[in-house]
């Protein structure tokens, strides 16, 4: 449903292109930016802080639930349950055919503000049901809706104009940069998506303002973000051996992303096939194949930040071979969980992933640091699957926070994805083309 807009007390920011920086300093521009992200990084707090209560009064810290290993697929099909009926009867979005960040890459409004109440309570029982996604997705399909209510209400700007873009932008950056713990996230991700296309850099401002309006803010409030999630010890030299294996670790990283894409694509059309629009149905089916799957194994239950220590502090307890099916597991998982209509982002199934790989690799090549082969296959995973090389590389350092020589060699990780996904395009595209030939014809 179209969103019905009002006429604009404040001048639309994208009249023409000239004056575009001088009026973005004018006191009502900013202040509209500065208010936006207040409300978007005040939402993310107490939301935040609420999945965080409820994760700990349901799952992490009950007694009951602990004890009888029989409410783990309970507590899946009970949640998985839920998020089908918000779809059905509150019209709450989902992720099955793209992300609130991929609408607004290609120059389109996130969902309607009207599917609020339903894209909350979908966001909620998503995270609490233990599907493979993770929290920014949520909190991405929920600012923009924000942002589009606020910017309607407050007649700030007009759809008819990409300026929206750029306002709703800034809510997210205002959000991500407050929980991932940079100050500069999503300006880069921003721009390397390309939002706004022609007016990108003039976003780019803009993102930075919101950022750290929500960056300073979640910090005072001692809130804790995503930084050092993944601390490891610092490299004091760099060696051949370790430039070599930044470059195979790039290539493991890509492949990795390409299984995951398959996943999807797998995925996709199997639910499609099955269920079509029959949405409670096909998120029941899903949480039937999560609940079965975390019955046996329990780690692989939701997004996986949490799990993800006793992983690295103890990798050998589980072994190079469990931790390669536990892997695989949970990119099978998060495919079935977008395509399966639960609301939430790829980010954390994808790290968890891609750092149980590396921790398997460490473990079959001893002598090599650790954090060597984590940190550069995450980095190389997130770079080719989301196309973000510059936004995976700032990820990866505010997560690991890694010593300078240990940043050079993520770089080379990310460098060969890039030049792996270079080769490979062209082979894609004309598998694409000779499948699509016969069809056509």
């Amino acid at each position: 449903m179209p969103v019905d807009e009002e006429t604009p007390v404040i001048p639309a920011l994208a009249e023409s292109e000239k004056g575009d920086y001088q009026r973005l300093w004018k006191p009502g521009f900013l202040l509209a930016i500065i208010i936006i992200a207040l409300i978007a990084i005040a939402f993310t707090a107490v939301f935040m802080t609420l999945y965080g209560y409820l994760d700990k009064v349901i799952w992490l810290e009950n007694d009951f639930v602990l004890s009888n290993r029989w409410t783990i697929p309970a507590g899946v099909l009970i949640f998985s349950l839920l998020v089908g009926l918000c779809q059905k009867y509150l019209h709450a979005p989902n992720v099955i055919h793209g992300s609130a960040m991929e609408s607004m890459r290609k120059g389109h409004a996130g969902s309607d503000y009207r599917t609020f109440p339903g894209a909350f309570l979908s966001s909620i029982c998503s995270l609490l049901s233990g599907a493979s996604i993770g929290p920014e997705g949520t909190i991405a399909t929920m600012v923009s809706q924000l942002a589009i209510w606020v910017r309607t209400k407050m007649r700030i700007v007009r759809d008819s104009h990409d300026a929206h873009l750029g306002f709703d932008m800034a809510a997210l950056a205002s959000a991500f940069n407050g929980i991932v713990g940079s100050p500069a996230f999503t300006g880069v991700l921003a721009t390397e998506f390309q939002i706004g296309e022609k007016n990108v850099f003039k976003f780019l401002i803009w993102n930075l303002v919101a950022g750290l309006v929500g960056y300073f803010f979640y910090l005072s409030l001692g809130f804790t973000s995503f930084a050092a999630l993944l601390p490891f010890p610092p490299l004091e030299s760099l060696s051949a051996i370790m430039v070599v294996s930044a470059i195979a670790l790039g290539i493991v990283g890509s492949l990795l992303a390409i299984f995951t894409g398959l996943c999807l694509k797998g995925a996709g059309e199997l639910m499609e096939k099955s269920f079509g629009e029959r949405v409670v149905f096909r998120t029941v089916a899903a949480g039937i194949v999560i609940a079965v799957v975390c019955y046996f194994l329990p780690e692989l239950l939701f997004s996986g930040e949490a799990q993800i220590h006793a992983f690295v502090q103890n990798p050998a307890a589980f072994g190079i071979g469990m931790l390669l099916v536990l892997a695989i597991l949970k990119l099978v998982l998060f495919a079935l969980s977008f395509k399966g209509g639960f609301l939430g982002g790829p980010v954390f199934p994808i790290l968890f992933a891609s750092t149980l790989v590396g921790l398997a690799l460490s473990l079959a090549v001893p002598g090599i640091p650790v954090g060597i082969f984590v940190l550069c296959v995450e980095a190389a995973t997130i770079a080719f699957a989301l196309g973000a090389p510059l936004t995976a590389i700032i990820l990866i350092v505010v997560l690991g926070n890694p010593s300078p020589y240990l940043v050079a060699l993520i770089v080379t990780s990310v460098a060969t994805a890039l030049i792996l996904g270079a080769l490979l395009k062209p082979i894609m595209e004309r598998r694409i083309r000779e499948k699509a030939a016969p069809s056509a014809g």
